[in-house]
């Protein structure tokens, strides 16, 4: 199914420019690149391990699909996992970001795989006309999604970078007069503060970890830029999606549900989606949490008015001597201070009997800033109850290659110190 919609689309679109790999130099038009696939050389395994940020990449998955081989992505560097070949119809292997637990593995079929591809088409308007900058990872689901997928099944040509460093993605966007670039919070941070977030973006995009609503605002207000909010799982592609063309009001909306997909607050008022794009399982081994077209998430929300609210995680919330609270309650009210750039909250064990746990907040801030002034800030925001207890200011929060930030990593550092 998939190399078949691929040959057509090189057929139809044979002449036009398809991919761009700036590391080399090279570009290929949908017809080379079709000629180049048909040239990949066969391998005997029946798993492959596309890696890395470069043509190469987007060869071997064509090479995988005209062989029927079963394709699972990997970062550069890392390591095959250990696990029995799926049987068909599953076609692919996704790994999840490891953000809340272990990586684990999500398997797909080639309709579910176009059905995530379409949803995006559908509901972010990508365009043959404002190709695909890419600087995510390929291997991620968000890169695989939004760049290679459009790329292979809806002629959206692709332009590969294998740096974000913001003088090479200005070299890079000089090389078409209008593109789509999908990156992460960090990044689109870091190309703000240098001044670097190219003139000819038309649709930017912004996924793999909560949007700082201060970020898309200050953006807007300086270069009136839109960064639209893409809220996504590994578990089932595109989940929801901010369609409007000003910053959002509030930090923990993420937008309205991507087309096709159906978002319904399940038990513990956790988030339920379905959708043709939701997984198949997980492998090796499957969970009721993902199954029959229904992925069953962690996350608390709120459905309101066509909008999706995210409240917390379920194993993120922080128990004080009895009392529940989400650590994204915190954060979004710490993100409202002009002097913090950055913020994470999580729960310690607390040594008052009764408590259960304090509450601790990491702070990327201006130097003067101090816990007391953040105290009494707060306290006009939120129950005392809520406010933290100890602070932890840092230069700056770290991600990894996904955007992702890990609470159970900074608690472990914390608990260390």
């Amino acid at each position: 199914m998939l190399y078949e919609r691929w040959k057509q689309i090189a057929r139809d679109h044979r002449a036009e420019i398809a991919l761009r790999d700036f590391s080399r130099g090279q570009q290929w038009t949908f017809g080379e690149l079709a000629a180049l696939a048909e040239k990949g050389v066969s391998d005997r395994r029946p798993l492959l391990y596309p890696q890395g940020m470069s043509s190469d990449f987007v060869v071997s998955v064509l090479t995988s699909w005209r062989e029927g081989k079963v394709v699972c992505p990997l970062e550069t560097g890392q390591d095959p996992p250990a696990v029995p070949v799926p049987a068909a119809p599953v076609v692919h292997l996704k790994t999840t970001s490891a953000s809340t637990r272990a990586p684990r593995l999500v398997a797909f079929t080639a309709a579910q795989l176009a059905a995530d591809a379409e949803n995006i088409l559908q509901t972010m308007g990508l365009r043959p006309d404002w190709p695909n900058l890419g600087v995510i990872s390929l291997a991620h689901s968000y890169g695989f999604s939004n760049l290679v997928l459009p790329l292979l099944l809806h002629a959206i040509p692709l332009m590969l970078l294998n740096s974000a460093l913001p003088e090479r993605l200005r070299a890079a966007a000089s090389a078409a007069p209008a593109l789509t670039l999908a990156a992460v919070p960090a990044l689109w941070r870091a190309w703000h503060e240098a001044n670097a977030i190219p003139h000819n973006v038309r649709l930017a995009i912004s996924a793999g970890a909560p949007l700082p609503l201060p970020l898309e605002q200050e953006i807007f207000q300086q270069t009136g830029l839109k960064l639209h909010n893409f809220y996504g799982a590994t578990e089932c592609g595109g989940i929801a999606y901010d369609t409007t063309d000003t910053p959002r009001t509030h930090p923990s909306c993420v937008g309205a549900a991507m087309k096709s997909v159906m978002l319904t607050a399940g038990a513990a008022g956790c988030l339920e989606v379905r959708s043709a794009a939701v997984g198949e399982t997980y492998w090796p081994e499957p969970d009721p949490s993902l199954e029959r077209g229904c992925y069953r998430t962690s996350d608390l929300v709120e459905l309101r008015d066509g909008q999706v609210f995210l409240c917390g995680r379920v194993s993120d919330q922080i128990n004080v001597a009895g009392r529940k609270v989400s650590p994204d309650t915190i954060e979004g009210a710490l993100l409202t201070h002009p002097s913090i750039d950055d913020c994470i909250v999580f729960g310690v064990p607390s040594a008052d009997a009764g408590r259960t746990e304090d509450i601790v907040a990491c702070v990327a801030a201006q130097p003067s800033l101090t816990g007391e002034t953040l105290r009494q800030f707060l306290l006009l925001q939120l129950p005392a109850w809520q406010i933290p207890r100890n602070w932890w200011f840092v230069d700056s929060l770290t991600t990894n290659e996904r955007g992702k930030r890990s609470r159970a990593e900074l608690r472990k550092r914390y608990l260390e110190r």
